[in-house]
């Protein structure tokens, strides 16, 4: 290695130049401040890659009054922290890839045989001539447990969930137990799961 290199330069216990901070810096830009301007700050959104130089005390006021939203809607803020979580970035269902988010052709799964509906969970699509029957919806996890504590299928019905609710109030109620109140928690988990799947109409 060279000994004039600027690698060599950077590893040295005693660097060759002076590397202390320099006092010609620019003059900070707050209003009557002759300060040294050490300092840089955000000059706001839409204007990322522009900064003001400050002085020490002076950038701190600044970044305690500084909002990066200001002037926007509520609205747009949601949006933009909505689309903060993926960097801004278009996204697609998993699965699908970007030329079938864009064109809305899914082929990776198409020539695949899913008899138990593995591709679709994941966004895939079944090819339309498959001889099983598309489901209607898809069945989110909250209603797959209301299902499970009822007792039920996830093909079941509004009929079959009133029904199976009607059939386990009866056998779990004090009343019928004669009083006894063992059974009060599965019957409130039975009322509970029967209102969550009459609120999304699952059925």
């Amino acid at each position: 290695m060279k000994f004039d290199s600027p690698l060599f330069d950077r590893i040295r216990v005693k660097p060759g130049a002076d590397r202390r901070p320099r006092t010609d810096s620019p003059t900070c830009e707050w209003a009557g401040c002759d300060a040294s301007a050490s300092h840089r700050a955000p000059k706001g959104r839409l204007r990322e890659r522009e900064y003001w130089r400050f002085c020490l005390n002076h950038v701190r006021e600044y970044n305690n009054s500084y909002n990066y939203f200001a002037g926007m809607s509520d609205d747009a803020v949601s949006t933009y922290q909505r689309d903060a979580i993926t960097g801004h970035r278009p996204t697609w269902k998993m699965g699908v890839g970007r030329r079938g988010a864009e064109s809305g052709v899914h082929t990776e799964h198409d020539r695949a045989n899913d008899p138990f509906g593995v591709f679709r969970e994941v966004g895939g699509n079944r090819r339309p001539n498959f001889d099983r029957a598309e489901p209607t919806r898809s069945v989110r996890n909250a209603e797959r447990k209301a299902l499970t504590t009822l007792g039920l299928e996830l093909d079941a019905t509004a009929a079959d969930i009133k029904a199976k609710f009607k059939l386990l109030v009866k056998r779990h109620h004090p009343d019928a137990n004669g009083g006894d109140r063992g059974t009060e928690d599965t019957l409130r988990e039975i009322i509970q799961a029967y209102k969550y799947l009459k609120s999304v109409q699952f059925g």
